[in-house]
């Protein structure tokens, strides 16, 4: 239909186009041949007119002139004498035209005249004899003229229809036969595209069909990669939930990770629930409650087997149950050798870049594998269908993807990595670097923090796997799977569970002033972390001392409460950033402090969210000067408490959050000096421009909450599945028409 009413266009386009020209050639053409007949019959007749005028024979004029006229075209012919007076005119001469009217010249005149609404065209010829001088007037009736143009016009109009027609019925004829051939080659090409042996040609099609379907391909892969998610939508539970039911109708959610999100310790009363502190847990759990499903993960309390079922499950969380955790028990051998040792010791500081040099033992890596299968394993048992969704979590599982996918090769396998992956040339240190980028690609989507990290990650890949990298749709094809690679930057749930019955924010300001005995009037910057070497807490101090070395004003007015739960202890590098940081306060304490001020204030000991939010809340700056961190919720914890549109953001320029959080103060952690001169201008900012700061930080921690990014992956993995489905119709089409 488009293109027949294109065609139409044209062709009426083309009617009205030369409609005006027609007229104009075939008016030319016509008084041409008037011009020509009007000197033809001058010549035929001026003999006999020279001598009837000689004799002054007035009849034979007349019955001349009269005769000449019968002819259709002619109108009339007259003699008009020397003194413009008018002989012998024929029968039908236009009364009110007199020889005035006549253009008249001693050459051959032609001109047109108009009389009661119609062309007159006129030939005047000077004609003489010895006794008289004057012009032979001819006149033709122009009337014909419109006659001929409206015959050529409608002959015209038929003839452009006929043609266009004729040429509308060839082009549907050659279109349905490219068409047909078209949607055969499209539907060999996805085949191919799925085995990755599309030819450079398009699969044998023509080589404007090849291009166009291998076109095609690009625009399903970018469909695949691009998400609806980033249309404004208010994301929440409930519409986490409904897209889950429209994209996701009765699909199974599984979520792995190392740590679990609820753990039971025991205690001289029972044991005790513990939220562990934990950007991972902080964006997933949300997540979860939305989901349903189940999680899989490490049972690591004291308490955590007696408060499971004899599947080793349990419903969570406590007071309001919304989804399963299963736990995995893992030796005390195992978790060195898995935990502390390959994840930790190894692949923590690997990605992390931060000094710390990486061991890589054998034992570890053997033992890292067999946990990882242990997993597998228990994905497999949770598994109620053969194609669930699973989403594996992080860097203690970088062969777990391609272990699943052993065991449930219909899974849809959505892998999260929390940290940073570094450049290929520092990922090449690692002895089995081939074995983890095998295992991640046995994801069906692998997803990092910042599109930087997925450059990394390809990048990698090209350097040390033989595979198809197809870098336009940021996707790579090992034996014949392909993986998706992503940027899903994480983030918090809005509003966060830990801001509900908080407290005022000058109530929160007293309180935690009060509670840590801090004078009123005393500012707080606030910083909040687990102690890991990769978070810059000596930095942080260090910046503190430059600080209040610089501007000493600030002596007894300003206070870093720095809150760090302990973490990995049994690692040696975390047992000593421990103690050089409270090595470090006390001297920088007993350099800027006194018996009653202490610049710095070391809290050591886990804090439950509410506590942390408070803190948040109480705080004038929150200081997040990681070295190198793949995202860091803290930061955005910290915007999503302020409700008050106040406080400011120091931020490390090396976090993840310095790509969305643009409005906090960038700092680069490594520069003391910088970073002294940071704290000076957040102390002194006035609230007008740090509330026009907070707002748009607020709003893009709102938009771009936990809900969207779960929702990203959900809908990448909704249309990976379609798209699974179409390749196996096609699949069965083939097969079929092959019997």
């Amino acid at each position: 239909m488009r293109y027949g009413a294109l065609i139409l266009g044209v062709i009426v386009l083309l009617v009205f186009g030369f409609m005006p020209l027609t007229s104009v050639v075939i008016d030319q053409w016509s008084r041409r041949d008037v011009e020509l007949r009007s000197r033809l019959l001058f010549s035929s007749m001026r003999d006999q007119v020279t001598t009837a005028l000689a004799n002054d024979d007035e009849t034979a004029l007349s019955n001349l002139f009269n005769r000449l006229a019968e002819d259709e075209r002619l109108l009339a012919v007259t003699y008009c004498d020397e003194n413009g007076v008018m002989r012998y005119p024929s029968k039908n001469f236009p009364r009110n035209i007199s020889c005035n009217d006549l253009a008249r010249s001693d050459r051959p005149n032609f001109s047109t005249i108009t009389n009661d609404g119609r062309q007159i065209y006129v030939a005047a010829f000077p004609l003489s004899t010895e006794a008289r001088k004057g012009h032979l007037a001819i006149l033709h009736d122009l009337s014909f003229v419109d006659r001929r143009a409206r015959e050529v016009r409608f002959y015209w109009v038929l003839a452009i229809f006929v043609v266009g027609i004729g040429i509308s019925l060839l082009a549907a004829a050659f279109m349905f036969l490219l068409l047909r051939q078209w949607l055969t080659s499209v539907r060999q090409t996805l085949l191919d595209a799925r085995k990755g042996t599309l030819p450079p040609d398009g699969n044998g099609a023509p080589p404007i069909l090849g291009a166009e379907i291998q076109k095609l391909v690009r625009d399903l892969k970018a469909n695949r990669q691009s998400s609806d998610t980033s249309i404004q939508i208010d994301w929440s539970p409930e519409t986490l939930q409904k897209l889950i039911a429209e994209e996701l109708p009765g699909t199974q959610v599984i979520a792995v990770s190392n740590r679990e999100p609820y753990i039971h310790n025991k205690t001289e009363d029972g044991a005790s629930l513990q939220i562990p502190a934990s950007g991972l847990v902080t964006a997933l759990e949300p997540v979860m409650r939305a989901c349903g499903g189940t999680w899989i993960a490490h049972g690591s309390g004291t308490a955590d087997r007696e408060t499971v079922d004899s599947d080793d499950r349990i419903p969570v969380p406590p007071d309001e149950p919304s989804y399963t955790l299963r736990r995995v028990w893992l030796t005390e051998e195992e978790q060195d050798g898995y935990y502390y040792g390959m994840a930790n010791e190894g692949l923590w500081p690997l990605c992390h870049i931060s000094f710390v040099r990486p061991s890589f033992r054998e034992s570890n890596w053997s033992i890292y594998q067999q946990v990882n299968e242990r997993f597998a394993d228990a994905v497999a048992a949770e598994a109620r269908a053969p194609d669930p969704i699973v989403l594996v979590q992080d860097y203690h599982f970088a062969t777990l993807p391609a272990m699943i996918r052993k065991r449930l090769p219909r899974a849809t396998i959505i892998t999260f990595w929390h940290i940073p992956w570094p450049n290929s040339e520092t990922f090449g240190i690692c002895p089995w670097r081939e074995e983890i980028i095998r295992g991640l690609l046995g994801s069906s989507i692998l997803g990092f923090h910042t599109r930087f990290h997925c450059n990394n990650f390809l990048e990698t890949v090209d350097r040390f796997i033989e595979s198809r990298i197809d870098r336009e749709n940021a996707s790579v094809t090992l034996e014949e799977h392909e993986s998706l690679i992503r940027p899903y930057p994480i983030s918090i749930d809005w509003p966060p569970a830990a801001m509900k019955g908080q407290k005022p924010v000058e109530d929160c300001r007293r309180i935690v002033r009060e509670r840590l005995g801090i004078g009123q009037n005393t500012r707080i910057a606030i910083g909040v972390e687990r102690f890991d070497y990769t978070k810059g807490v000596l930095d942080r101090m260090h910046a503190v001392d430059d600080f209040l070395t610089r501007h000493p004003e600030w002596i007894g007015r300003f206070v870093l409460v720095q809150v760090a739960a302990p973490t990995r202890t049994k690692l040696e590098s975390y047992r000593r950033l421990q103690e050089e940081a409270i090595e470090l306060a006390g001297l920088i304490n007993e350099k800027h402090g006194d018996g009653s001020y202490q610049p710095i204030m070391l809290i050591i000991r886990h804090h439950e969210p509410r506590e942390v939010f408070e803190l948040f809340r109480g705080a004038d700056i929150c200081v997040v000067s990681s070295l190198h961190d793949g995202m860091n919720l803290v930061a955005k914890e910290f915007v999503a408490a302020r409700d008050d549109d106040q406080g400011v953001l120091i931020l490390s320029q090396f976090a993840g959050a310095s790509r969305e959080l643009a409005a906090a103060l960038l700092i680069n952690p490594y520069d003391s000096y910088g970073t002294a001169e940071i704290f000076q201008q957040a102390l002194t900012m006035p609230e007008e421009q740090q509330r026009e700061r907070m707002q748009l930080m607020r709003a893009q921690v709102r938009e771009r909450n936990v809900y969207r990014w779960a929702a990203q992956m959900l809908v990448d993995a909704s249309r990976l599945r379609n798209h699974q489905r179409i390749l196996d119709l096609a699949q069965e089409s083939r097969s079929g028409g092959s019997h």
